[in-house]
């Protein structure tokens, strides 16, 4: 006889049958949009923005914007891996929303637990790591532990990085980077003549994350809100109309080819606007010294 911790046969094959379900339901959203081909973003980061207006517009409360929100978002991971996406940064509270009502705070704190209760067994099946950064102290007690076991419990998955801005302030980061590289000044571990952008880097929330190609903000808006303002600086910027809610897999996809058509020059001159003499390498012997 089986113990009770065991599993009949007949038990097994429906847990199997399950997780091959979930894996087809995360897919589900995206599979009905062909991959794009060639210069995907390699990290996108989103600006999530327009739950609210959406749910006014149809006569709903602001927490019903924020659940869609929560549903969408969990369409958009799916498709952004399916798009050869390896990192995917969403802005879900800034540490500015605490100004917002207390009610809807108090509900942004409760969906936060919620989706991840409610999609963690996608996100595994799907491989999807999960990661978190802004400041934790001051976060209600069930957010702190959804957000260590949800990090914790996905360590391992070597899939696309979901990443959440969570009590999260582009500008309180370089403080909270700068404060470390004082104690390390102050400590004698760092000359503070030597700090280099470098060093500025390696103290952020998660150094070794590469900086975002393609940053999204929906809704219409045209700012980034105090998000990545670091790692942001040589980002591609796409602003849309589209309320969150309604961002589906056909609108990243838009996202993502207005991204490809973009010249990525980083300070530089394009190729074709440089001049002759620098375009073509020098056949003169003193070109190797």
């Amino acid at each position: 006889m089986p113990s009770r911790h065991s599993s009949p046969p007949e038990a097994a094959a429906g847990g199997r049958r399950r997780r091959g379900l979930l894996a087809r339901l995360f897919k589900a959203s995206s599979d009905a949009v062909p991959a794009v081909t060639g210069g995907v973003p390699q990290h996108v980061a989103i600006i999530m923005d327009g739950n609210g207006r959406w749910a006014k517009e149809r006569g709903l409360p602001r927490q019903a914007g924020h659940r869609a929100g929560a549903t969408r978002l969990h369409d958009i991971t799916a498709a952004a891996a399916r798009q050869g996406v390896r990192y995917l940064t969403v802005y879900a509270f800034s540490t500015e929303n605490w100004s917002r009502p207390e009610g809807e705070v108090r509900a942004l704190m409760k969906l936060f637990v919620e989706f991840f209760h409610l999609y963690d067994e996608r996100l595994r099946e799907a491989d999807v790591r999960l990661r978190f950064m802004g400041d934790r102290r001051g976060l209600p007690e069930d957010v702190q532990v959804t957000w260590a076991e949800a990090e914790a419990g996905s360590l391992g998955r070597q899939g696309l990085q979901l990443i959440i801005a969570f009590n999260y302030g582009g500008r309180q980061e370089l403080v909270s980077a700068a404060r470390h590289l004082a104690r390390e000044a102050a400590a004698g571990r760092l000359d503070p003549e030597t700090i280099s952008e470098s060093d500025i880097g390696r103290n952020l929330y998660l150094p070794d994350v590469p900086d975002p190609d393609l940053v999204i903000r929906t809704s219409g808006e045209k700012r980034l809100s105090n998000f990545l303002v670091w790692e942001a600086a040589y980002a591609e910027f796409y602003a849309t109309p589209v309320y969150w809610p309604d961002f589906d897999a056909d609108a990243l996809l838009e996202a993502i080819q207005a991204y490809q058509q973009r010249d990525r020059r980083f300070g530089a001159l394009a190729s074709n606007e440089m001049p002759p003499a620098a375009a073509a390498p020098s056949t003169s012997p003193a070109a190797g010294r």
